[in-house]
Parts: structure tokens; sequence; C-alpha cells
């Protein structure tokens, strides 16, 4: 048998798992919730693995790595700066988010969280918030299926759109009938090939090359010009390189498909084992993807191998060092980080068309059956549009991701935080911020683009390589709270809910036996409201 055959075959026996786990969840999807919500009922450690998985994409097996080869440790501070963020947002938004979302009025997307939160009336706010999320994430599910084509063209000499189809076909497989429970579950799978495949990959390069000794020679005979954390002609431009690595840790709290599985655990309390499972997971993966990107260079220079896309020296390195079946194992664990993602982002799309759109508009409530159906249609729309976008792609897949990262955390992070931590958030100053933050996303991107020339942006535009993220943050939290101010009306049951938040989230950090029932207790209480 061939390398190649034993790695197809490694890579069928992950396909046919993740149809299997998707077939398993569709027949524990019963009701609209359960699709988009799996009850919420999920285990601290499968929200952890799901949420990094979702997370990370094929940016941690591919972009970032690709990134510490062409570029050095500079690249870390993303790492760095998502580490912390990950950390802060299952600190301090998880357990907040998943009490506050229950208590007004069972919320189970992020838009009618903020109806609810608001009490709007104009439906506005979630209106925008949906269609928002589906902007973003079609640009986000089309960076995850130009990876896939990548992975099959640069593992195995396929065509791209025919990999691209293939990733993309599995995908909405099992997310089309597993739903959210699918998606977590094989999140779990995932997150945890993709945590395998980061240690296994680099100790086997970093024994091959030599060790320490070794990877220093490789990478000085290499020529490669890297940096360190701290570059030694440190100047405006690289200080603003660092903010805007580290700004990526701003958009944690404003991404759907991530903070969603905090409003899926079972109970309060489950948040703390979430954040201790979670951050244990991502700290060991993006150590081993920037361990690979350094080693890779040392690699890559002893075997006098051109490799012409950085971001494909994991894939190389796999098929090169391990048995093929293992390889193949290692291929599919990259895989794994580019199909997570995009079946969370397909099912918080959906959810934005049936929940947050066609709900709206529509004059009379669907059955509970009717909207698992309508639930699925959208997810196969979304894919459709995000493939097509895929077919011709004018970005890197960091590229793409870092565009649709800003998009959500410039749009929905200071919103999400005001409606947790203050009470005079209001309607208008939720959608004023909103549209602010995700504007300047577009506006900005588009200025850095127009004054870039070969690579290079030109003399006095230098202030906007400054990751998009971070103007529109600071003027969505400002223009949300100025305007809030000016229209702010109080609200008893408002109130109420935001104090009996603060209650269930204090009783959850407090005792685990008082959080049992949280869930009964606040659909009591929620029944007992005027």
């Amino acid at each position: 048998m061939s390398d190649i055959t034993f790695q197809l075959v490694a890579i069928a026996i992950y396909f046919a798992a993740m149809i299997a786990i998707g077939v398993y969840a569709a027949r524990k999807t019963k009701s609209h919730e359960d699709y988009m919500l799996a009850g919420r009922d999920l285990h601290p450690f499968t929200a952890a693995l799901s949420a990094g998985a979702s997370d990370m994409s094929g940016w941690l097996m591919m972009g970032l790595p690709g990134a510490i080869y062409a570029a050095g440790l500079i690249e870390a501070w993303i790492a760095i700066g998502l580490t912390i963020g990950a950390f802060l947002n299952w600190q301090f938004v998880a357990p907040r988010l998943r009490a506050y979302t229950e208590v007004s009025n069972n919320s189970i997307t992020i838009p009618s969280f903020f109806e609810n939160r608001t009490r709007d009336r104009t439906r506005l706010l979630r209106i925008v918030a949906g269609v928002v999320i589906l902007v973003f994430f079609t640009f986000y599910v089309s960076s995850g299926m130009v990876a896939g084509g990548v992975f099959f063209e640069s593992s195995f000499g396929t065509d791209y759109i025919w990999g691209m189809l293939l990733v993309s076909g599995v995908t909405l497989l099992y997310t089309l009938f597993g739903g959210f429970l699918g998606a977590s579950l094989t999140d779990v799978v995932q997150g945890l090939m993709m945590f395998l495949g980061l240690i296994i990959v680099p100790v086997m390069a970093f024994v091959t090359v030599g060790g320490f000794s070794g990877v220093q020679e490789g990478i000085e005979a290499s020529g490669a010009e890297l940096t360190g954390l701290f570059p030694a002609d440190m100047d405006g431009m690289v200080v603003l390189g660092i903010i805007s690595a580290l700004a990526w840790g701003l958009g944690y709290v404003g991404q759907p498909h991530i903070i969603v599985r905090f409003m899926a655990l079972k109970t309060v309390h489950d948040a703390k084992a979430g954040r201790n499972y979670g951050i244990s997971w991502m700290v060991i993966s993006l150590i081993g993807a920037v361990v690979s990107g350094f080693v890779g260079i040392a690699y890559v220079q002893q075997q006098g191998i051109a490799l012409d896309n950085p971001e494909t020296v994991v894939l190389l390195m796999s098929q090169a060092l391990l048995h093929p079946f293992v390889a193949g194992l290692v291929l599919a664990a990259v895989l794994a980080a580019i199909m997570s993602t995009i079946s969370s982002q397909l099912i918080v799309s959906s959810s934005a068309l049936v929940e947050d759109l066609f709900q709206v508009f529509a004059k009379k409530q669907p059955s509970q059956k009717m909207l698992v159906v309508l639930g699925r249609a959208c997810v196969l729309a979304v894919a459709l549009i995000a493939a097509v976008l895929a077919i011709t792609p004018n970005d890197t897949i960091l590229g793409l991701v870092g565009f649709a990262w800003a998009g959500f955390g410039a749009a929905f992070g200071p919103i999400v935080l005001l409606s947790l931590y203050w009470r005079k958030l209001s309607n208008w100053g939720a959608l004023a911020g909103m549209i602010v933050g995700a504007a300047t996303v577009f506006i900005w991107d588009g200025i850095e683009k127009a004054n870039t020339v070969d690579g290079e942006i030109v003399s006095g535009f230098e202030f906007f390589t400054l990751y998009e993220i971070v103007p529109g943050f600071v003027l969505n939290l400002i223009v949300a709270v100025v305007v809030s101010l000016a229209t702010y009306r109080r609200n008893a049951e408002v109130e109420e809910e935001f104090t009996r938040t603060g209650s269930i989230v204090l009783q959850g950090n407090t005792a685990h036996a008082g959080t049992a029932h949280v869930s009964e207790e606040a659909a009591a209480d929620r029944n007992a409201l005027p």
C-alpha cells in the first residue's frame, strides 16, 4: 500500500467518524433549541474543547506556524493576545452570559439576547445583529473552505477546487443534520486531534534536526530574517504591529460561535471547569504551533526543500516524518481544525437567519419541526454562498480570518460587555455602537489596502496598519455609552433581571450545590415576571 493510500485511508476514517457523530446528534435533536443550543446541556469539557476548536480553525495548524516560519517570534504576540483574551472571556463573560441569556426570556442567540436585554421594541437591534453575523461569517466560513482547498492541494497535489468542495461537503453533511450538538461533539474529537498533532509533529521534527543546536544552525543557514518578541530595531511600525497582534484577544468577547458555547453550558458553575480545560488545551496547542514554525525552518533547510507556501509547513513535516497512516491522522487533525470552525459558524449563521431574521418577520410562529427544517436549509444556503466566494480566494487564510475576527470583535464585543455589566445600556446605544464598530472595520481595512503598494504602506498612512479591531472596538464603546446615556429610560424588568443575574452568578461561583437547579429556578422566576 502506497504512502498516499495510507494517508487517504486515515482521512476517510476521520470523515466517516464525523458523519457518524452527526447522525448520532441528529437523533438527539428534537426541537429548534436543541438544534441551535443543544438544550443548554453541554458538559464543561465539551464546551471548552468545542469553543477552542471552533476558535482556532486552520489558523492554528496552518496560519500561525506559517507566520512564525516567515517572520519569526514577533508573530507569537497574536498567540499571547489570544490566550489572555480567552482567559478573560471564560472568567468574566462565560458565567454571566450563561445566566443572563436564560433569565432574559431564554435567549438562544446573541441578537435575541441583545433585544431581550434592552427591551428593544423596534426589532432593529436584532435584525442588524443578524445581518452582521451573516456578513462576517460568510467571509469566515469562506476562509475555512479556502484552507480546505489549500490543504488537499499541498498534501496530495489535487486541484484546489476539488479539495475545497470535499471538505465543505463533509462538514456541511454532519452539520446539516447534527446541528449544534453535532458540531460540538465533533469539535471535541477534532480538538483532541489538533492537540495531539501539535505535540507529535514538532517533537519529531525537533529530534530529527538535532535538537536546539540543529534548530539554531538550520535557521542561521536558511538566511531567514527572523525577529524576536522585541526586535532590536523597534520603531513606530513595530509597536503598531505588536499592539495589533495583542488586540486579537479583544475579539473573543464578540465571537458568536465561541460565546454561544457559554450559553449552552449546563450550569453557571461549569464555566470555571470549562475555563481550566479550555485554557490548558489552548496554551499547549499554541506553543506547539509556534515551535512547529521555528523547527520547520531548520527542517526545510536541512532537507533542501523548496517550500512555496509557509502555511503548509506542518503538513510537509507530518508527511515526511511519520508513518503514512499516522501522518494521515495528523493531516486529518489539520482538517479537523478547519472543519470544526466551519461547522460552528454555519450553525450560528443559520440561527441568525431563522431566529433573528425569519421569525422577526414571520406572521405565524412555525412549528418546532419546521424551525429545524428551516435551520438546516439556512445552513445549506450560507455554505453555498461561502463556497462561491472560496472558488477564487483573493487573500491569505490569516487575512480572511483576521478581517472576520475584527468585524465581530468590533461590532459585538463592547455590546456584549455593556449588556452584561452596565445597567444603562439602551437599545439605541447598542444599535449605534454596533453599526459604528462594523463600519469602522470595513473603512479602516479599505483605507489600508488602498494605500498599500507592493506590500508596503504609503508614507503618511502608517497608522492604518493598526489592526482594525482596535479603532472599531474603541469607537463602538464610546458611541454605545454616549447614546445610551442620552436615551436610557429606566425599566423595572431590566433592573430586576440584571440584579437576579448577578445573584445567580454569585451563587454559582460560591457553591456548586447552589447551581444544580439554576435552570429550573430561572425558568420559574421568568414565568413569574409580569
